[in-house]
């Protein structure tokens, strides 16, 4: 599973990265978190607003943060 946090690094990004490691580590997943920072390949997923989280290449959440808990769903 792979898992890609979208975004240009700002607080909220680095919080929703935070809360997908520890959704996966709670959960025990073979899963890799990736930090997607590049705007053209943010722009492939059709996020206009970050951070965005994106999981096996759909896009499940964007423009907000959400808790590990709610990540735990889309996993």
């Amino acid at each position: 599973m792979v898992i890609k946090i979208l975004g240009t690094g700002c607080s909220n990004c680095k919080k929703l990265e935070e809360n997908a490691k520890k959704a996966v580590e709670e959960l025990g997943l073979d899963a890799v978190v990736e930090k997607v920072s590049d705007i053209k390949e943010i722009m492939s997923y059709g996020v206009m607003k970050t951070p965005a989280l994106v999981v096996d290449g759909k896009v499940k959440v964007m423009g907000r943060v959400v808790t590990s808990e709610d990540i735990k769903k889309y996993l």
